[in-house]
């Protein structure tokens, strides 16, 4: 048996249920307010202040260089084998200590070499360095 009010149950709802779209988005909004005065909490300093600048003081160096024979130079000029003892105390004597580039020549004999590390030592000088020409 039908009646009248059959055909009025058979019609299709096209309505969104915005309810719980709604619901949501004012849960959201409530979490976000309660959350962002945490996040900009901030506890205030009074810092000191102090400059920052590099100390770029590099010690200087002395270039000594030994040839085939056993002569010595200091920074490109001839130094007799005498003079070289005061001028290794004066070195050692500076604040930064400068640092040794020790240059010798490929058939300088080792003992010439040994005789400088020795004497560049005893005088006070810590730093030595041994400088090469590259390979072409």
């Amino acid at each position: 048996m039908s009646f009248g009010g059959e055909h009025q149950d058979e019609q299709v709802l096209s309505e969104i249920n915005m309810t719980p779209l709604v619901d949501v988005m004012l849960v959201l909004l409530i979490i976000f307010i309660m959350t962002i005065p945490v996040i900009n909490h901030a506890v205030k300093l009074d810092l000191p202040h102090a400059s920052n600048q590099a100390n770029d003081s590099k010690p200087a160096h002395v270039d000594v260089s030994i040839d085939v024979d056993g002569n010595i130079s200091w920074d490109g000029a001839a130094l007799p084998a005498a003079e070289l003892a005061t001028r290794i105390a004066q070195a050692a004597g500076q604040q930064p200590q400068p640092e040794i580039h020790l240059r010798a020549d490929r058939k300088t004999a080792y003992e010439n070499v040994a005789k400088l590390m020795a004497l560049v030592q005893a005088g006070g000088l810590s730093k030595i360095g041994f400088v090469t020409d590259p390979k072409p």
